[in-house]
Formats: C-alpha cells, sequence, structure tokens
C-alpha cells in the first residue's frame, strides 16, 4: 500500500510541475495580443504566487480537517480549472481572474505534499519527487513551444496540460482511500502533530533564515524560468519558438539533477547538497552572463536548473530534523508561504529592471538573490549547530 500511494505523490508531482513553466515560455506570443507591456508577465504571476502564499499559510487547518489526499485531489483539480480559463482568455484582466484559483490550488498540495514526503520517506525520495516534478516542468515549456511553432497558438499549450492535468486529477481522487491511513513508510505510528501560531514559529531560533533562504530560492527559480525566453528573444536575438522550447532547457536540469542527486543525497546529506547547488547555480549564472552564440546561453539555462535541483527538496527534508517533527507540517507551510512571497513579488521586480534599464541584468539579478540565499542557509546551519552541541 505504501508503494502504490508513493506512486500516486510521484504523479501529483508532475502535476505540481506542469504550469510552472507555462507563462514564461508562452508570454513573447501572449503579450502582443493582450496589448500590455513586457513587465505585465510579472502581475499575472504575482497574482499566482500571492492566492499560493493565502493557502500555504491555511494549509496546517485544511490538512487537519480534510487530510492531504483530499487536499491534494481538489487542489489540482483547482490547478486545471486555472489552465482551462487561461486558454480562453482574450484579454488581460481575464487572466488575473483564472489565475485565483489557479493560485489558490498551488499552495495546500505543495505544503501537504512536501511535509508528508519529509515525515515518512527517505531523502532520496523528496529528490526523485522533485525530480517529476521537473519532468513536469519541463514538459510544459516544450508542449507549449511545439503548439506555437506548430501556429495553433499560445491557448492550444494551455488546453494540452489542461487536459493532462484533469487526468491527473482523476488518478488522485481515485487514490483517496489510500489516504485514510496516515501511518509511516517504515510502518509505524504516525507522529502527533502539534499546531503552532505565526509569532510561534517566527520566535523559533533559525527560523527567519531559513525562510529568507526559501524566499531568494523561490525568486531565482521562478525568476529564470519566467523570464528566460524573454531574455533570449530580447537580448540575444533568438526566435520566439525557439527561445519556448529552449526555456524547458531550465527545467530540464532540473529533472535531471534530482533524478542523480537521490543517488547521492543519503550519503552526502541535506546540507551539503545544499552548498553543491549553491556553487553549480553560480556556474550557470556565469555561462548566462558570458557574451556568445545561443548554445552557450542553453547551456546556462541547464547548469542553473542542475544547481537548484537539489536545493528545495534539500531544505525540505531537512525541516522536521532542524524544528522537530511534531512542528513541521507548520513550519512546512509558512516555508511554502515564504517561497511563494519570492515567486510573488520577486519576477515583477526582475520584469521592472529589465525592461525599464535592460535585460542584460537578468542574470545579475538572478546573482544577488543567490549570494543571499547563500548567507541566510550558513547562519541556519550555524544556529542548528550550536544547538546540538549545546
Amino acid at each position: 500500500m505504501a508503494s502504490l500511494l508513493l506512486a500516486i505523490i510521484y504523479l501529483a508531482f508532475i502535476s505540481l510541475g506542469l504550469p510552472d513553466g507555462l507563462l514564461g515560455a508562452a508570454w513573447p506570443s501572449m503579450q502582443p495580443q493582450m496589448g500590455v507591456s513586457v513587465d505585465s508577465a510579472g502581475i499575472v504571476s504575482m497574482t499566482i504566487a500571492a492566492c499560493t502564499v493565502v493557502s500555504s499559510l491555511m494549509s496546517e487547518r485544511v490538512i487537519r480537517r480534510f487530510g492531504t489526499g483530499k487536499v491534494a485531489a481538489v487542489s489540482t483539480l483547482m490547478t486545471a480549472v486555472g489552465l482551462f480559463g487561461f486558454s480562453l482568455c482574450g484579454q488581460f484582466w481575464m487572466l488575473l481572474v483564472f489565475a485565483l484559483p489557479y493560485g489558490l490550488g498551488a499552495g495546500s498540495i505543495d505544503a501537504a505534499l512536501n511535509n508528508y514526503v519529509a515525515l515518512h520517506y527517505e531523502a532520496r525520495h523528496m529528490s526523485w519527487l522533485h525530480c517529476f516534478w521537473g519532468l513536469g516542468a519541463s514538459i510544459g515549456p516544450y508542449i507549449m513551444g511545439a503548439c506555437i511553432g506548430q501556429n495553433w497558438g499560445w491557448p492550444a499549450g494551455y488546453r494540452v496540460i489542461g487536459v493532462i492535468q484533469a487526468v491527473l486529477t482523476a488518478f488522485l481522487f481515485f487514490s483517496l482511500p489510500m489516504w485514510k491511513k496516515d501511518i509511516a513508510a517504515d510502518g509505524g505510528e504516525e507522529t502527533p502533530r502539534q499546531s503552532l501560531t505565526l509569532r510561534e514559529i517566527f520566535a523559533t531560533s533559525g527560523a527567519k533564515q531559513l525562510f529568507i533562504a526559501f524566499f531568494c530560492y523561490s525568486a531565482i527559480e521562478t525568476g529564470t524560468g519566467l523570464w528566460a525566453a524573454s531574455y533570449m528573444v530580447q537580448y540575444r536575438g533568438i526566435s520566439e519558438s525557439d527561445a519556448a522550447s529552449w526555456a524547458a532547457l531550465f527545467y530540464f536540469g532540473v529533472m535531471l539533477g534530482r533524478a542523480a542527486s537521490g543517488f547521492v543525497t543519503g550519503k552526502l546529506g541535506d546540507r551539503r547538497m545544499i552548498r553543491l547547488g549553491q556553487v553549480v547555480i553560480l556556474a550557470g549564472i556565469v555561462l548566462l552572463v558570458i557574451p556568445g552564440p545561443a548554445p552557450l546561453v542553453c547551456a546556462g539555462l541547464l547548469v542553473i536548473g542542475l544547481g537548484c535541483a537539489p536545493v528545495y527538496p534539500s531544505i525540505i527534508h531537512s525541516t522536521p530534523d532542524n524544528f522537530g517533527r511534531e512542528v513541521s507540517q507548520s513550519f512546512t507551510g509558512v516555508e511554502m508561504a515564504c517561497a511563494y512571497c519570492g515567486t510573488t513579488f520577486m519576477p515583477p521586480l526582475i520584469g521592472m529592471i529589465t525592461s525599464r534599464v535592460s535585460m542584460a541584468l537578468y542574470p545579475f539579478t538572478l546573482l544577488f538573490f543567490l549570494v543571499l540565499m547563500l548567507v541566510m542557509c550558513e547562519w541556519l546551519f550555524k544556529i542548528k549547530n550550536k544547538e546540538k552541541t549545546a
């Protein structure tokens, strides 16, 4: 039963990733039709992420009442509704309307599944599950690029992904009986959950550093995915259809990196995986900055994806160890909220800077968040080392 449930969770992680790269891949084609400025994509992204923050903060209450399985199924259904809605949009304001179910669906499922896996499965499963997120996130832009290249238009791309999301929703609803018994994968009893208020969470030593680091990681991941195609079109002179497809290299790098890190994370541990990922992200940013042909840009996006791969799952998986299993759901919900705050506010800021100054600044905005994330992570490690020593 535990193995079958794990397979269902893998499918759920695909559904989490599918919509994530669509807006950035489609925006060079959507923007002229909507009659808005280039940086307006950040407003749509901000709306989606703001709704996700709200649902993340409410996730512990919702999960406690309805259970992880129902929350995952209903949340996936909501994102499917948002995707189909996007395919029908002819005006910019309509995108903002359908961004609401799109974002509200994402927050609860993210918090629910991440904490469930952190509690019940080994670190390698966390990496491989997020690898499946990368699979979904890399398939999405590729499908969108193919639809644009075949002159079917960007609405067809959203419809295709919406259909896939609907099928995954059906799988999750059929799996509901498997979630009724919330037993750990090792056969042990579920750890009793303890609720904390936001004040208590933020008062915990190391919490602020953790949340800022998550904020920065999300800014890097979302900023890279959202503006990669625009960077290639506007600054590197690459065609819209090629840029839409090549932007998927970032998500492919995330997927590939997480598949590989699952084999070594048990030996290296969460902290070393986080540090290794940060170094690789730096190498990818350097490749983006170096002037050269299109393959160099593609290599940079791929390497940044490889670097991002171990950071997110390693931070999530280390949460019960850093703060306690009984309160991990409370921390995971706030982690997701802080991550989506980065998603909410930073992509529009990056878009504003690059559109008003120069798209050449795109890699340097990523570098800023990388340095801040590195500082916060090392500060957190130092705090937790002192606590364990004491």
